[in-house]
C-alpha cells in the first residue's frame, strides 16, 4: 500500500481537567508541533478565569491558535470553528510544523475531522414554539423528548443546553430523522491531513472529579465571580448567549442574581463540570481510532511521545 501522501496532524483529546493542556505543552517541547486550541469557551475574551484558559506566560511560551477570536456576545459555530481550524493549519503546515489541536469539546473536532453534514437551515416558527414550549415545561423535560426521538444526540447534549436540544429537536421536525443520523454523514470530503488521533481517558473517574473540584475551587481564588461581575456589568451580555452557557458561568450568572448561595454555586458548578466530563468521556470511547491513555498512570507524557515519534517518523 502506497504511503499517505497528506500532511500529518494530530489530535489531543480528553475530558476536562485531564491534562491535555500540560501534555500538549510537553509534546511541543520535543516535536516539531504549533498548537491550536478546540474548545467551545476558550474563543471568547474576556473569559479567561472561568475556562480555565492558559495564563498568558503558557501562552507566550505555548502560543495556541483559536483562542480570543469573538467577544462574548458574538456567536461562533462549529462551521466558523472548522473555517478557522483548517486556516490555521494551512498555516502551521507551511511553516514546516505539524499542527497539534488540543481540547475538549468533541462537536468541534468532530465538525473539522468528518466536515459538516449538510443540515437544513434554522426554521424561526419551529424555534419560536419549541421556546414557548420549553418554557412551559422546562428544557430537561424537553431533553427527555429528545432522547425518545434520538438517543445518540441526547447522549452528549446536557439536559440544560437549550441551544443544543432545539435545534436537535428543529432538525427531526424538519427532516423526520434523527440528528445523530445525519450528523454522521459529514460532508463527503477526505480531510486534507492525515491525523494521530490521542485520547486521555480516564478508567476511574475518581481522581478527575478531584481535579475538577480542586480546579473549581483555584478559580474562585483567581477571583472567578468578579470575572463574571464585570461581564454582567457591560450590559449586553445575557444568560442566553452561548458564551453564558459555558459551564460555570451559567451558575455563576445565576448565583449572581441571588438565587443560590455561595454553598450552593459551587456545588452546581463542579457539579456542571462533572457532568461535562462524564459527556466527553462518552464521545470519546465512540473514537474507536483513537490511541487512548489514562491520565493518572505514570509515564504519560513518555508513552504519547512514543506515539508521536512513530506518527512522525521518529521527527523531534
Amino acid at each position: 500500500m502506497p504511503a499517505d501522501p497528506r500532511h500529518p496532524a494530530i489530535f489531543l483529546m480528553g475530558p476536562t481537567a485531564s491534562g491535555k493542556t500540560a501534555l500538549a505543552c510537553a509534546l511541543s517541547e520535543r516535536f516539531p508541533v504549533e498548537l491550536v486550541s478546540v474548545d467551545s469557551a476558550l474563543v471568547y475574551r474576556g473569559m479567561d478565569i472561568g475556562t480555565a484558559k492558559p495564563d498568558p506566560a503558557t501562552l507566550a511560551t505555548y502560543p495556541h491558535a483559536l483562542i480570543d477570536l469573538r467577544d462574548p456576545a458574538e456567536p461562533y459555530s462549529a462551521a466558523d470553528f472548522r473555517a478557522d481550524a483548517v486556516e490555521a493549519m494551512k498555516d502551521i503546515t507551511a511553516r514546516g510544523k505539524v499542527p497539534l489541536l488540543v481540547g475538549g469539546t468533541g462537536l468541534y473536532f468532530r465538525a473539522l475531522h468528518q466536515g459538516l453534514s449538510n443540515l437544513p437551515e434554522a426554521d424561526p416558527a419551529i424555534r419560536e414554539r419549541l421556546t414557548a414550549e420549553a418554557e412551559a415545561i422546562g428544557w430537561p423535560a424537553m431533553h427527555a423528548r429528545l432522547r425518545e426521538a434520538d438517543p445518540v444526540a441526547a447522549a452528549r447534549i446536557g439536559p440544560n443546553d437549550a441551544q443544543r436540544i432545539q435545534r436537535a429537536l428543529e432538525v427531526i421536525e424538519l427532516t423526520g430523522r434523527p440528528l445523530s443520523e445525519q450528523q454522521r454523514g459529514g460532508s463527503g470530503e477526505r480531510f486534507p491531513w492525515r491525523v494521530l488521533k490521542l485520547a486521555l481517558l480516564p478508567p476511574d473517574r475518581g481522581p478527575l472529579h478531584a481535579r475538577i473540584a480542586e480546579r473549581f475551587d483555584a478559580m474562585l481564588a483567581q477571583g472567578f465571580l468578579d470575572e463574571m461581575r464585570r461581564l454582567r456589568a457591560r450590559g449586553d451580555l445575557h444568560p442566553d448567549l452561548p458564551s453564558m452557557r459555558a459551564v460555570g458561568y451559567r451558575q455563576a450568572w445565576e448565583h449572581l442574581d441571588g438565587l443560590t448561595d455561595a454553598a450552593e454555586f459551587r456545588d452546581r458548578g463542579i457539579f456542571a463540570t462533572r457532568q461535562l466530563a462524564k459527556r466527553q468521556i462518552t464521545w470519546l470511547r465512540g473514537e474507536l481510532d483513537a490511541r487512548t491513555f489514562d491520565p493518572e498512570r505514570p509515564g504519560l507524557e513518555a508513552r504519547a511521545a512514543d506515539a508521536v515519534a512513530l506518527f512522525l517518523g521518529g521527527a523531534r
